[in-house]
């Protein structure tokens, strides 16, 4: 229950950089946008002041639009100084998507965990032109309608490769508890689960500044998704976890720069907020399980609005992660029905 004494969410910075321009956000900390399609439509990056050159907290998707914009604000913001050094708050494709190229293109080392960088380059060489039978095999067990089954069946399916630039070999790997020094400050890294295993964010030890990627986002949840790679993953466990490990660091003065969306105080109820947002999820969940259903059943009680063909992806990914942890944790048991789709059931429904 959200606790009355905490200080509210503000976003003190109300109008985000325009295309090719940059936010000062404090000295040494620049804040950059750069475009995505809807409905996120844009991703933050921060570039952090090291003298001789710059840090880049991620990169955008490679595409030739976020190249061009690159390389204005290389000309521009960044004063033609160098990027040395690029750390990845987690391997998504909005996150990670020129990391290569500034690697291969601008000789930038590239620093992230350790499983985020393999899973990133994992999935920039496993390029499919159809999807995989074990896709297939998750898309039938979480009860996608069998018509669209055949129609994702029958067509090229999201690649990494689309959107990613080709990563060479060679990064740094950033562990808990490590200390990383730019932007003329002294960072904290720690580590998140749940949108992303080992997502970095990095905490300020000289002023309120925290690095939050996608883990601390103002005003929307990230995604907790399960996927073919890992079918019975437990993402709200971990997504869980990590908020309530990051409310025994959080400040209200905080000023957290996240990967969507605008710059926040208020972390100590952002947190709270999270949490309560997928306990009150998997409570509806409980309730509506008196009956058995699959994922795909589940996007009204879960989502309370129609779910587009946009969507729908990450929605049954979703779905999923709640059920599994339902299941994982003893709340729900599940069967498999004859057409190969998994029903769940809440334990002691009759």
């Amino acid at each position: 229950m959200m606790d009355g004494s905490l200080a509210p969410i503000r976003t003190p910075f109300e109008v985000p950089p325009a295309e090719g321009e940059a936010v000062e956000i404090a000295e040494g900390v620049l804040w950059l946008r750069l475009p995505l399609p809807p409905p996120l439509k844009h991703v933050n990056v921060f570039a952090l002041d090291d003298g001789p050159g710059w840090t880049l907290v991620d990169t955008g998707l490679a595409t030739g639009k976020s190249r061009e914009i690159w390389q204005a604000l290389l000309a521009g913001p960044l004063g033609g100084r160098p990027v040395r050094r690029v750390i990845l708050t987690h391997h998504h494709p909005d996150h990670v998507g020129l990391a290569g190229w500034f690697q291969s293109t601008h000789g930038a080392e590239l620093w992230t965990s350790r499983t985020a960088w393999l899973f990133a380059r994992m999935l920039t060489l496993d390029e499919q032109p159809l999807p995989r039978p074990e896709t297939l095999d998750f898309y039938r067990g979480a009860g996608m309608d069998a018509a669209l089954l055949a129609e994702r069946a029958a067509e090229r399916p999201f690649n990494f490769a689309d959107v990613v630039a080709p990563m060479p070999l060679g990064f740094r790997a950033l562990a808990e508890g490590d200390r990383i020094a730019t932007g003329g400050r002294d960072w904290d890294v720690r580590l998140g689960d749940g949108h992303a295993p080992d997502h970095v964010t990095l905490w300020s030890r000289d002023d309120a500044l925290v690095i939050g990627g996608d883990q601390l986002l103002p005003s929307i949840s990230p995604n907790l998704g399960v996927y073919a790679t890992e079918p019975l993953n437990d993402p709200v466990a971990g997504w869980l976890e990590s908020c309530t490990r990051f409310a025994t660091h959080a400040r209200e003065d905080h000023l957290v720069l996240p990967g969507h969306k605008l710059p926040f105080t208020g972390l100590p109820t952002r947190l709270v907020q999270l949490i309560e947002n997928h306990h009150s999820a998997l409570n509806r969940l409980i309730e509506a399980l008196g009956e058995e259903r699959t994922a795909c059943d589940c996007f009204p009680v879960l989502y309370r609005r129609e779910i587009g063909s946009g969507e729908y992806g990450l929605a049954l990914a979703e779905a999923v992660g709640h059920l599994n942890h339902l299941y994982l944790t003893g709340r729900a048991t599940r069967r498999r029905r004859s057409d190969g789709a998994w029903l769940f059931r809440r334990v002691g429904a009759a």
